[in-house]
């Protein structure tokens, strides 16, 4: 599932995100913020990984020192876990930046995270109450899209109806 963002969500990590929610639990809950750039490529944060200008983008305010990834390759990068349909999340590492140098996975559908979210046992369903995120199925297009920075706003266009009328909402209403 994406969790969108309602449009006047004020925490400053999700304000007008796209989460994929890849687990959700009794437990708790994490998935990953799809689009916030990180400031750093793969290779900056890796150095070993010179040439691989691969962009990064903060998956949440969790754990920001561990690196995940998403991708559509399950037969070449065995390991990894299918979090929806045709979307998986992690696997063999060496094999994906193989793939990636080797030219062999295309740029657009390999995803690196840094950190994660997460929400403890009971948090995420009362932010849901509390309609913080409005939740829609995952498109992997939505997931690897061309312009991460647009999944907001395509999230809604794509639900529709009233959904897209919050495209045009101001972040803070009060300053209208």
């Amino acid at each position: 599932m994406l969790l969108i963002a309602e449009p006047f969500l004020k925490d400053p990590n999700f304000m007008r995100t796209v989460v994929l929610l890849c687990e959700h639990q009794d437990e708790g809950s994490f998935g990953f913020v799809l689009n916030r750039d990180y400031e750093y490529t793969l290779e900056e944060l890796l150095p070993d990984l010179s040439g691989m200008d691969q962009p990064v983008y903060i998956g949440g305010p969790v754990q920001k020192d561990t690196l995940h990834f998403l991708h559509q390759y399950p037969e070449e990068i065995p390991g990894g876990f299918e979090v929806a349909d045709g979307i998986f999340w992690g696997g063999d590492f060496e094999l994906a930046i193989l793939g990636l140098r080797e030219n062999r996975f295309e740029r657009d559908k390999i995803r690196f995270f840094i950190g994660y979210s997460g929400w403890t046992g009971g948090q995420l369903d009362l932010e849901l109450k509390e309609r913080s995120w409005l939740v829609t199925p995952a498109r992997q297009n939505l997931v690897f899209p061309t312009k991460p920075d647009q999944v907001w706003k395509d999230s809604l266009r794509k639900m529709g109806g009233d959904y897209e009328m919050m495209i045009n909402y101001p972040v803070d209403p009060s300053l209208n």
